[in-house]
Parts: C-alpha cells; structure tokens; sequence
C-alpha cells in the first residue's frame, strides 16, 4: 500500500511539475506576439538589474497555474482550507502580475497585498502563528492582537525576501524548492504527513519551472512568481507550527533562512545610508558574488557565465541552514544558536567581500575603473 501511495503522489508531482513547465514554455514562445508577455525595456537599465537581454518575467502564471491544479490533488480532509489559502494567495499574485505586466505596483504596494492576503487567510482558515521559540513573546502569541500583526510582519518578509533574492537565474527557484522539500521532511519526522505532501507538490510546480529558468534564464519568476512562493512557504511553516507542537519555529526559520537574512541585511545596509528600505540597490549577496565573478575571474564580459555560475557558487549556503533546520526540527535552543551562528557566517561574509574583492582582481579590472 505504501508503494502504491508513493506512486501515486510521485504522478501528482510529474503532473504539476509538467504543467508549469509547460505555460513557462508556452509563455517563452508567444513572447513576440504578446508584447506584454515578452517583459520591460526599462529593467534592462534598472539599478538592480542582472540580465543583458529582454526576457518574459511571468514564470509566476506557471507555479500558479500548478498551485491551482494542486487543490485537486491535496489531501481530502484539507482540501476545502487547501482551497481557501489558494484563493488568498491569488490576492498577492494577481497584484504581482499587474506589476510583471507593466501594469506599476510600487513595492509599498506589494507588501501590502501581502498583508492583505495573509489577513484574508486569517479571516478564512482562523489561524495564525501559533509561536515564535521565544518564551517571553510565546505568552501572548495566542492573543490576536499580538498574533495577527506578527503573522503579517512575517509572512510578508519573507514574501519579499523571495523577490530580493531573485536576481540571478535559478536562486530564488533553487531556494524554494530546497524550503519546501526541507519543510516536508520536517512535517514527516513530526508525523504531519498532510504537509508532507502539499509542500512537496510546491516544490514540484517550482521545479517545472526552474527548468527553464536554469541556466539560461528563459524566463523569470518575476514578482508573481517570487511573492507567491514567499507567501505559500511561510503559511506552510506557521501550519507545521499549528499541526506539530514539537516542531521548533527556528527549524522552520533555518528552511527560509537565505531570503531571510538577505532582507535583513538589505534593510540595515539601506537605513544605515539613510535610504528608504524600498529602495533598489545592487549590493545584495548575489549581486556580490556575481560582480566577484566577473572582477576576479571571468572578466567583465563573461555575464552569460557569470549569471548562473553565481547560483552554484551560493548553493552550499542556500542548502546548509535547511539541511540543519531538517536535523535540528525538535530541538529549539539548538535550532536557535544555529540561526545565530548562520547570521554571524552571512553578515562576516558580506562586511568581508569587498576587500576580498579588491585584493583578488584581475589587473585588466583596473581599468576604467
């Protein structure tokens, strides 16, 4: 019987999978007659801008597209919340959608459809975070008025940590999948096998598209994309904190700890300047390693190989937090000092980088400079 199950999901999964692989490729091949489709001049000049070609950033109709055929396929008993979570999710894609469709959503605007969507699904499934691993702020979680606005503080961090991450083909989507796959092993080591199959049908429909993104980037999530699957990720972890009262809130922190730290680091760099925290800028982690790259060993020309080399030089720090959230998911005070020693390993890296940078150069990288 067990085999039969796995068979079963493992089909759910190929399904999705090849659904969202197939609208990204559809999308990619009606770029030219739909010019909306075929994504914006003006992000090729943008400052945060990573990419040298016009490329459709609509990638987020395919995982949506796959998140909307996955309530058919998720467990009977949940299925009817299943459904309202992905009405409120629609919320905060559709907004994403309006912006990737040059329809101008300021990020102001964004985050609050995140919250909107957060607070929607509050008001439909009754539900917030439940806790946080800290004593003191646990004794007043449970009350709505300390619950509700943490649950939108958060789920809408980390909503937006997917749209900082992705600049380089690959990142965000890689990250995702890593989260969700990470979240589903810790929601069957805690016995809260409902979610180990709806995240990993997530990870699925974020796979169909990855495989197009990577590593030719032919199409990007844009901010449907990047915001739903921020969204989707973090109300599953507040529901593994709902279902599994052992599970620690670090563990699930360390599943999502790369957008995480990166949004943290973008709002200190950004007020430390006197700058709105809003503000688009070109010294995030990624942004970093791919100038590295470039400066010290590709050569100023070499972006096509810059780009999603970036990804796999990164990929060891975006996996490891998971794989420790994974190991640690019952231990709090350890999952705690895990964060911590991530932060201090993330935070040293980037205050270091550009030194690094400088005494590692290429000497042809003087020039013009």
């Amino acid at each position: 019987m067990d085999g039969l199950n796995f068979s079963h999901f493992a089909l759910q999964e190929f399904t999705l999978a090849a659904l969202a692989f197939c609208i990204c490729g559809l999308i990619f091949l009606l770029r030219a007659k739909f010019p909306r489709l075929s994504g914006r001049a003006e992000d090729l000049h943008s400052v945060q801008s990573m990419h040298t070609k016009l490329t459709p950033r609509v990638g987020g109709v395919g995982i949506f597209g796959a998140l909307a055929l996955s309530t058919l396929f998720a467990p009977v008993q949940v299925s009817e919340r299943y459904a309202d979570f992905i009405l409120a999710t629609s919320v905060l894609f559709t907004v994403g959608l309006a912006e990737d469709l040059g329809f101008h959503m300021s990020p102001r605007r964004r985050l609050l459809a995140a919250m909107a969507a957060s607070l929607l699904a509050i008001w439909l499934l009754g539900v917030w975070l439940p806790r946080t691993g800290i004593p003191g702020l646990d004794m007043f979680v449970d009350h709505w008025a300390i619950g509700v606005p943490l649950t939108l503080l958060v789920t809408a961090a980390i909503s937006n940590g997917f749209n900082l991450i992705d600049g380089v083909n690959g990142l965000a989507s890689l990250t995702a999948i890593v989260a969700a796959i990470a979240l589903s092993q810790i929601a069957q080591l805690a016995g809260y096998t409902t979610m180990t199959h709806l995240a990993m049908m997530v990870a699925a429909g974020i796979f169909g598209f990855f495989l197009l993104n990577y590593p030719f980037g032919l199409i990007f999530l844009g901010d449907a994309g990047a915001y739903t699957i921020g969204f989707v990720l973090s109300w599953f972890g507040i529901a593994i904190l709902l279902n599994a009262p052992d599970v620690s809130p670090w563990a699930i922190l360390l599943t999502m700890y790369w957008p995480v730290a990166d949004t943290l680091l973008a709002i200190y760099r950004r007020s430390r300047s006197n700058k709105d925290v809003s503000a688009p800028d070109r010294l995030h982690v990624h942004q970093m390693v791919m100038r590295a790259l470039e400066i010290c060993i590709l050569g100023r020309d070499q972006r096509r190989i810059a780009n999603p080399l970036t990804t796999l030089v990164l990929m060891p720090f975006v996996v490891a937090p998971p794989i420790v959230g994974v190991l640690l998911w019952n231990q709090n005070q350890n999952a705690f000092l895990a964060c911590m020693g991530f932060g201090v390993l993330f935070f040293g890296s980037y205050a270091a980088a550009p030194s690094l940078i400088r005494r590692f150069r290429l000497p042809s990288s003087n020039k013009g400079q």
